[in-house]
């Protein structure tokens, strides 16, 4: 059974060692990629403006339609902190595409103009970290990268499993190193300790991989079963409703609740969302667990999510998107799962080093007899 399950091991690894490079590598440098956006843009990405009060909602959402009247407004990201941007997400209107602009809250200002969603570096990793850019390319399979993201990360659980069954008894070489002057004989050792340290990170990524790529390819899926994503040509909610006083009923909604993101309606039958965060006892709690939904003509509250009052299924998938970037711990947990990515990148070319000096011996091996066997 051991044998087996190397055998599975091995190829696995093989057949997707390139993809799953890119996938740990780029998720490994995107665990900052508020830092990385910071260091290359600050003036699009930082403020400095901690203390300061924002601008009302009612005049951000004035400004932001009076200065790209070609657009709509499909999102907001909420930043209360003064040291970041809020980031509006806008949908060209004739188009199916979305932009993104960084935007100043307090004083009502554009940061930069609407881009495509991949045009900056980070945001280029993160499609190639999901999708390998291999969405769209072909009219016949419009979803393949993400189709490809979803197979590369169930080849991640299963290396994983397979690894840690095959070192089943890996805690009694948990902190164990050989040191051999043998390249092949310390790549073996090394490859055996970085596994056992990563899997329960790679695992984790893995399982939360599989579920946002199949959830990804689910949506797109339904929307193309429709006829594709819907056309906006006219703004989708009434715009004299008071969003400051929305904002401030959402938080009598929900007990402790903090906005954190504004979904507005980009389609019929949706609503305007304020997604947030609340006061929970579970650690891996995203900002966007809990929302306060209302009637986009209106203005009237329709309904809640509290996430504190759901199942621990639903509790547990919300926990997926802080464990998957690992960001539930602040800067050490995002330290530990950039290693961790370091560290798979290791393994795989680790890997594909002993196979290459097995082959190699093999052939070497071969190459002895026949020469004997003239002799």
């Amino acid at each position: 059974m051991r044998k087996l399950l190397f055998k599975i091991h091995h190829y696995l690894a093989l057949a997707a060692v390139i993809p799953l490079l890119l996938i740990v590598l780029t998720g490994s440098l995107l665990v900052f990629k508020f830092e990385i956006d910071s260091l290359l843009m600050p003036q699009v990405v930082t403020l400095d403006r901690q203390g300061e009060m924002r601008l009302s909602f009612n005049e951000l959402i004035l400004r932001i339609n009076q200065g790209f009247p070609e657009y709509e407004i499909g999102s907001w990201e909420i930043f209360k902190d003064g040291l970041e941007a809020d980031r509006v997400y806008l949908i060209k209107k004739g188009e199916e595409h979305w932009y993104k602009v960084h935007f100043d809250p307090y004083v009502g200002e554009a940061l930069d103009r609407p881009m495509l969603l991949s045009s900056y570096l980070t945001d280029w990793l993160l499609e190639l970290h999901y999708t390998l850019l291999l969405n769209e390319e072909f009219e016949s399979m419009p979803h393949l990268g993400v189709i490809l993201g979803l197979v590369f990360a169930i080849v991640l659980c299963l290396l994983g499993i397979t690894g840690l069954i095959i070192y089943r008894k890996f805690w009694k070489k948990f902190f164990t190193l050989h040191w051999d002057k043998r390249m092949m004989a310390m790549a073996r050792s090394l490859h055996r300790l970085f596994g056992i340290w990563c899997s329960p990170v790679l695992l984790i990524i893995g399982l939360t991989g599989v579920y946002f790529n199949l959830i990804a390819y689910l949506e797109e899926a339904e929307e193309h079963a429709e006829g594709g994503h819907y056309i906006v040509n006219k703004r989708m909610y009434n715009d004299q409703l008071d969003f400051d006083a929305l904002f401030r009923d959402s938080q009598t909604r929900i007990s402790d609740f903090r906005p954190t993101y504004l979904l507005m309606p980009y389609e019929p039958g949706l609503s305007i969302t304020f997604f947030g965060e609340v006061p929970f006892n579970n650690l891996f709690a995203s900002q966007y667990s809990s929302t306060v939904n209302y009637a986009p003509d209106s203005g009237d509250f329709q309904s809640i999510y509290d996430i504190r009052e759901a199942g621990i299924l639903k509790q547990s998938v919300d926990s997926f998107r802080t464990l998957h970037f690992g960001n539930f711990g602040g800067l050490v947990s995002r330290i530990i799962w950039c290693i961790a990515g370091l560290m798979m990148s290791f393994l795989g070319i680790s890997g594909c080093y002993m196979w290459a000096a097995r082959q190699f011996k093999k052939r070497k091996k071969a190459t002895l007899e026949i020469a004997g066997a003239h002799v």
